[in-house]
């Protein structure tokens, strides 16, 4: 398996908080992957040490073989689109792709121009009076037409609305057909993710807590509701994720890898909405345990 980004141990301390600890994870190539979690969960913090824009407090980060902005030809393998899609407010659209032109040895004038005249933008325009979306539209167009082979996008469409975010993802899938590039798109909104992503990280409280195929998560874990019963009495293949229980009936997500035969049970699938929020109740559940533990809540 060819990797585009990997991690072993890697942490980001701030004082005496971390925003991204003991993280180890291998990121395959050719993958649109969905890099989701609450707010403050370290996404970002990753991004940004992926870019080089930060430096690792402990562990070890290689994106594309190399170390991050270890050099111009390391740099130009990567397209990176900021949380506030980044434009400069004063330039015109045409300033911003000579700009682009510049700064990258790999630039293809005539897919940029060919993007913004498919997106319906006035080249003369000025960045500033662009909606958000086309901001947006704006900013994947000079990430895109540099030609990476890795394109890391901060959570590109947490502020635009309904329809944008549509046409910002489509235009995104337009790109990975045509041009085969490796994605990371950091999000906090699944059901996004749910449309375009086919490999899943999930971070939570700076952890990574669950990563692997869609596909794969998917068939590997089940939602089972029936008669009251105590959870460690299930197989030991059995995993269970979340559970919650009445005076008579007991609901689970496990996780196995191995068929479900007790006819107690009624098994349905779950989405990957369902996924998410039982790892990262999970985490949270944990987080409390752990504070009681140390005497820090009662």
């Amino acid at each position: 398996m060819t990797v585009v980004l990997e991690t072993g141990g890697l942490g980001k301390q701030y004082g005496r908080r971390w925003a991204l600890h003991d993280c180890t994870l291998s990121i395959p190539a050719e993958k649109v992957v969905g890099l989701v979690g609450p707010n403050g969960a370290g996404k970002t913090t990753l991004l940004h040490l992926a870019v080089g824009l930060l430096s690792p407090t402990t562990g070890t980060i290689t994106v594309l073989g190399d170390a991050p902005a270890s050099g111009r030809t390391q740099l130009g393998k990567i397209g990176f689109v900021a949380q506030d899609t980044p434009t400069y407010a004063r330039l015109s659209i045409t300033q911003h792709l000579h700009m682009g032109a510049w700064l990258n040895p790999n630039w293809d004038s005539e897919l940029a121009a060919q993007r913004v005249d498919q997106l319906g933008l006035d080249p003369k325009q000025r960045a500033g009076s662009l909606s958000g979306g086309q901001r947006a539209q704006l900013a994947l167009t000079l990430a895109i037409a540099k030609q990476p082979e890795l394109l890391l996008l901060d959570e590109p469409v947490a502020s635009l609305d309904p329809l944008a975010r549509r046409e910002f993802l489509q235009s995104l899938m337009e790109v990975v057909a045509e041009h085969g590039v490796s994605v990371v798109l950091s999000s906090h909104l699944v059901s996004d993710l749910e449309r375009v992503c086919d490999y899943l990280i999930v971070l939570d409280a700076s952890h990574v807590q669950l990563a692997g195929e869609v596909s794969e998560l998917l068939a590997s874990h089940h939602r089972l509701s029936g008669p009251r019963r105590d959870p460690a009495t299930l197989p030991p293949t059995q995993h269970v994720i979340e559970q919650s229980h009445t005076d008579k009936q007991s609901t689970l997500l496990v996780r196995t890898d191995e068929p479900i035969h007790d006819p107690a049970w009624n098994v349905t699938p779950v989405t990957l909405e369902d996924l998410v929020l039982a790892y990262m109740s999970q985490s949270r559940d944990n987080q409390a345990v752990g504070r009681s533990t140390l005497g820090l809540v009662p």
